[in-house]
């Protein structure tokens, strides 16, 4: 997750712009190529770069199958991306990425197929030049804030979730993604049915992270695919619907499960280790030794340049860290103040060293003047003393009750033992066969997690009504060995 890099807004924007007064051309122009060719190195960076082996391979595979489907034959580019993040999503010129974390939640090849039918949907009907016309707006937001303030770090924490929401696609674009995707999936000779129950896996998933923050179906708890792909169950109803219509009864193509386990079987589960474990609302990292837990209502998102945090009333930020800089955290926090704030007019209103743990440690509290009002910032920053740097930075409006929310996180910070980290281990998707007398219990005594049974049963697209036989195979969530 580190070094954090800044990014250019403005010439994300004025790229968007650009785009934006292109004319409409065929779904893959070579126009588009050449810019998705150039920003494919940018896109995996941000996201945690790509995940290579077998499974990569199997999905190019299945992903050039149902793109000749789709009379875009030897045209695309399909990149299984090394994020836990359930999320696919299609860039104008054909690349299509898909992470490891939606991966795992597929249970055929056949479900797989129906999502890169789907991606090959949006291409064909252009919907990225589209949406790229309708984000401009949301862009140019962004860059407002950045104009007022002169820092594009306050400007990505200010506007993280409008970036977001830009991704959104209509619900008129979904379902002719979902049409075009169903006769692709049909002409591949794949099982039109497993497109709505993908579509219910990704429900299921959504009732499993809601179930987990206790009900509140809010932004925080609905992942990343959903949010750009609004699921409703009317739309899973359509896609089933849609199906029947196609005269292929169901069960007529057994859907490819056993090669699609194969392939998936060793699957990293969950944070890549080199970027820290994000496990509900803690933070660790084995290599960095160090770990912090945000308090009850705060949300954390792990990314390959940062722990990005979100907490209540519009409250967010970042965890990060520098490494080979010979400075306390005083001198750190001072870097990082003129950085941000730059020429904006600023105040400082405390400034304190102390320790958090054993922790050499700087909190400032400090506020800055913008167009729009004073936005409160809180930064804290702690120094290992072998050049190992560490902050957060918080933003949060005025007059709400986060300071104490963000105090709480800025305390758990902590330097971690040999012991403490060792018990740190990356988790797998492991493929196992169910043998006679296996219960559901059992096999759910093996997963590494929280909630083993609903994870195991959502995990697998299945209920507890459905009961397990044996002979057949089930993903499991396990720790990797050593």
């Amino acid at each position: 997750m580190f070094p954090v890099r800044k990014s250019s807004l403005l010439a994300g924007a004025l790229a968007l712009l650009l785009s934006a007064c292109s004319p409409g051309g065929p779904a893959v122009s070579d126009a588009d190529r050449r810019v998705a060719a150039e920003e494919h190195p940018k896109i995996l960076a941000e996201f945690g770069g790509s995940y290579d082996g077998r499974a990569a391979g199997y999905l190019s595979d299945v992903g050039e199958k149902v793109a000749k489907a789709a009379g875009l034959g030897g045209k695309c580019h399909f990149t299984l991306v090394n994020t836990d993040v359930v999320n696919a999503f299609a860039v104008p010129g054909c690349y299509i990425y898909l992470t490891r974390g939606l991966m795992g939640l597929v249970n055929s090849e056949d479900e797989l197929a129906s999502v890169l039918a789907h991606e090959l949907g949006h291409i064909v009907a252009n919907h990225g030049n589209a949406q790229r016309r309708q984000s401009v707006l949301s862009q140019l937001g962004v860059m407002a804030i950045e104009a007022i303030t002169g820092s594009n770090k306050l400007a990505r924490l200010a506007g993280a979730a409008a970036g977001l929401n830009a991704l959104r696609y209509s619900r008129e674009h979904e379902y002719e993604a979902d049409d075009l995707g169903l006769s692709y999936l049909r002409k591949a000779g794949y099982d039109p049915y497993a497109a709505p129950e993908m579509l219910q896996s990704l429900q299921s998933y959504q009732d499993f992270l809601t179930s987990a923050a206790g009900g509140e179906a809010d932004a925080n708890t609905i992942p990343e695919w959903a949010l750009t792909h609004p699921l409703t169950r009317n739309r899973i109803v359509r896609s089933e619907e849609a199906a029947e219509r196609s005269g292929v009864k169901q069960g007529e193509h057994p859907e490819l499960e056993a090669a699609y386990l194969g392939h998936v079987d060793g699957l990293l589960f969950g944070d890549d280790p080199q970027q820290g474990f994000v496990l509900g609302r803690s933070f660790s990292h084995p290599q960095m030794r160090i770990a912090f837990e945000a308090p009850t209502g705060f949300t954390l998102t792990n990314s390959p340049q940062a722990v990005l945090i979100e907490g209540p009333n519009g409250t967010r930020g970042e965890f990060g860290g520098a490494h080979g800089r010979r400075m306390g955290p005083d001198a750190y926090a001072e870097a990082l103040l003129k950085s941000l704030v730059r020429d904006t007019p600023a105040r400082v209103l405390s400034a304190r060293r102390g320790a958090v743990n054993g922790a050499q440690a700087f909190m400032v509290q400090a506020t800055i003047e913008t167009g729009k009002g004073v936005v409160p910032i809180s930064l804290a920053t702690y120094a290992r003393g072998n050049g190992e740097l560490y902050h957060f930075l918080m933003v949060s409006q005025p007059g709400t009750e986060a300071q104490q929310g963000i105090a709480s996180l800025f305390g758990s910070f902590r330097f971690l033992d040999a012991a403490q980290t060792a018990r740190l281990k990356p988790r797998n998707i492991r493929v196992a066969q169910v043998r006679p007398g296996d219960t559901l219990q059992s096999l759910a005594a093996r997963m590494a997690a929280d909630r083993p049974v609903e994870m195991l049963l959502m995990l697998n697209g299945r209920s507890a009504a459905q009961g397990i036989r044996p002979g057949e195979r089930l993903k499991l969530v396990e720790f990797a060995p050593g």
